[in-house]
């Protein structure tokens, strides 16, 4: 089994920064691209930012220039920067990834989703 745990979400000033990590665990063969999302009460999921294996990155324009997405492939770690956090940033954030792992002494392959950390800004 994978599994994937969100840490870094709380209440912030605008103008402010957090700094969200995701870290997966279990029986990993590899992990494809990883991605963040943000769901804010009555609107549908949306993505934020992705990053490739080889770090090749993308962005949502309401966020380009102020979060920056990385990974440290070591720690199967994927970590989200927020600068310059506006109240419309605030939603629960999650973490997706495409994961090849082990299960049932075979190879499964699917995208993973976290329980979501909660990020709030205020103004």
């Amino acid at each position: 089994q994978v599994q994937l745990v969100e840490s870094g979400g709380g209440l912030v000033q605008a103008g402010g920064s957090l700094r969200l990590s995701c870290a997966a665990s279990g029986s990993i063969f590899s992990i494809n691209a990883m991605g963040w999302y943000r769901q804010a009460p009555g609107k549908q999921r949306e993505l934020v930012a992705t990053i490739t294996s080889n770090s090749s990155t993308n962005y949502a324009d309401s966020v380009k220039g102020r979060f920056t997405v990385s990974r440290d492939n070591a720690k199967n770690t994927v970590y989200l920067q927020m600068n310059s956090l506006k109240p419309e940033d605030t939603a629960v954030y999650y973490c997706n990834a495409d994961v090849t792992y082990y299960s049932a002494g075979y190879y499964q392959r699917r995208g993973s989703w976290g329980q979501g950390t909660q990020v709030t800004v205020s103004s």
